[in-house]
């Protein structure tokens, strides 16, 4: 058996794993992250994308007197701030609208926006707005009437995508990255302390991964691990499934989303611009952990529902894609709730045996998770950490405000170098978007036939399924398409088009 030794062993890497990785070789630490399946192959792929506060939340902090749900939505404006301005590139600007019925509507959504503006702070993304009927028509040209609406800005992600470049500069930084590498076992010393990990790949090959501290990051799995750790460690996790469809038409042409303000359960939905086509979602129903990633006939029938409802001229709309993912909300204390009303707040947890779990939080503010979870790390370290070093997040530069002025300076290289097709605009969009200031390299040394776009959907061409199989741990054709780009999540028959074609190239 292989014998590793780390500082800090960090067992999942979705979006929370991934940030403890990177913040840890930021501060000095040796750093191994394993991962049981792909990267970001679960729960952290199957967001709504949407860098947000949470306007129910807000909504629910004043009707419950809630402090902690406002303290949870200051937080998470502060850290859209920070990744609409640290990734540029994965991480855009997007205006909703809350549409209204009457005067009464639009002076309490107004009211409630304008407070969600000034928590925002210093990284506010502009005020909230009153649109007119004509304007709201204009937006949206298929919804149901209405007298008008209140719109205000959120930030539109690349999930996968930002996840990935995490584990990967982390790697490049001198982090151990596995893939496939389940962790079956714990190692103890004579006062039961955890010393080491034993885990699997797919082959049945083991391997022992020694380290000062472990750390769980496993998600709706986090359960699971620390009865692995301990056996007697009580849950404290509520899996709850996220459904989420994509519609052929697109339902927002100008880029303004939809956000539905009220359900008959209680919920708000979205209707968001999605690569050309319209995302829909999400639902919020507690399920069983092996049915988390599985959309149900219902959830999709109460998501349709909704989208005939506001959009009645779609009578029979058309579903390109769909998927699922299980969000891990902290089980409250005194009595059940449902799902949805759990606020998303984190926790991190030190089990005797020194299993630190990171459990609970959301995309948006996986980056404070992760300083907290490294703090309770920190606790079982011989010597503190070192002071932060920067370690700009791959295709970005050095100063994450000259991101963006390189990339336009980048466009021009980009164009030479690509075939002068009708897509090439989308194929320079679409190389920056995934890539950044590194969309050049991928291209560069390639033929002119490798660098054709394969799709009108997404502009993805061999060139980067080459790159993302040899540079960034891809292994299968859903990996590719799935997560290295998102065809698979914006059309599946697309998907299933080039399928073969990615599978001839992991051969």
């Amino acid at each position: 058996m292989a014998d590793h030794h780390c500082d800090l062993l960090v067992i999942g890497a979705g979006a929370s794993g991934a940030s403890v990785a990177y913040e840890a070789v930021r501060r000095g630490l040796s750093v191994a992250l394993l991962e049981a399946g792909d990267i970001s192959g679960g729960t952290s792929c199957r967001s709504t994308k949407l860098l947000h506060g949470g306007v129910r939340y807000l909504e629910l902090a004043f009707k419950t007197l809630d402090i902690a749900q406002l303290q949870l939505v200051r937080e998470a404006l502060l850290e859209r701030g920070h990744w609409l301005r640290t990734v540029p590139l994965l991480a855009n600007r997007l205006e909703l609208v809350l549409p209204t019925k009457n005067w009464f509507d639009k002076t309490y959504y107004g009211l409630g926006l304008g407070l969600y503006d000034a928590l925002s702070g210093d990284t506010g993304l502009g005020h909230s707005r009153r649109l007119s009927r004509d304007e709201l028509v204009q937006a949206l040209p298929q919804l149901c009437p209405r007298q008008g609406g209140v719109a205000y800005s959120d930030g539109q992600f690349d999930d996968a995508r930002l996840n990935l470049l995490l584990a990967l500069t982390a790697e490049q930084g001198g982090a151990t990255l596995r893939r496939s590498c389940r962790v079956i076992g714990f190692e103890r010393n004579p006062a039961g302390r955890l010393t080491a990990a034993v885990s699997e790949t797919e082959t049945g090959q083991q391997e022992r991964w020694q380290a000062q501290v472990i750390v769980n990051t496993t998600g709706i799995h986090a359960d699971a691990m620390r009865r692995l750790a301990d056996p007697d460690a009580p849950p404290r996790l509520l899996t709850s499934r996220g459904t989420h469809l994509v519609l052929k038409d697109n339902l927002c042409p100008q880029g303004m989303g939809l956000l539905v303000p009220a359900t008959e359960d209680g919920r708000v939905l979205f209707m968001l611009p999605f690569f050309g086509h319209t995302l829909v979602g999400t639902t919020d129903q507690a399920c069983e952990q092996t049915e988390a990633a599985i959309p149900s006939e219902d959830e999709e029938t109460y998501l349709l529902r909704y989208v005939r409802q506001w959009f009645p001229g779609l009578s029979h709309p058309v579903v390109s894609s769909r998927w699922a993912g299980g969000r891990p909300l902290l089980q409250p204390s005194g009595g059940e709730r449902s799902s949805s009303q759990v606020v998303r707040e984190h926790e991190v947890e030190t089990l005797p045996c020194g299993l630190v779990s990171l459990m609970g939080g959301k995309w948006t503010t996986c980056r404070p998770m992760a300083m907290d979870c490294l703090a309770a790390v920190e606790r079982q370290l011989p010597s503190p950490m070192q002071k932060p070093k920067g370690l700009p997040l791959l295709g970005t530069a050095t100063n994450p405000d000259q991101t963006l002025p390189e990339l336009q300076g980048q466009r021009a290289s980009l164009k030479d170098l690509l075939p002068d097709t009708p897509e090439r605009p989308r194929q320079i969009a679409h190389l920056q978007h995934s890539f950044g200031l590194r969309a050049q390299s991928v291209v560069a040394k390639t033929t002119v036939e490798e660098r054709e776009p394969l799709s009108s959907v997404i502009p993805i061409c061999r060139a980067e399924i080459r790159h993302f199989i040899r540079d960034e741990h891809a292994t299968s054709a859903s990996d590719v398409l799935s997560r290295r780009c998102r065809l698979a999540m914006v059309d599946s028959a697309e998907a299933d088009r080039l399928r073969p074609l990615v599978e001839e190239e992991l051969k």
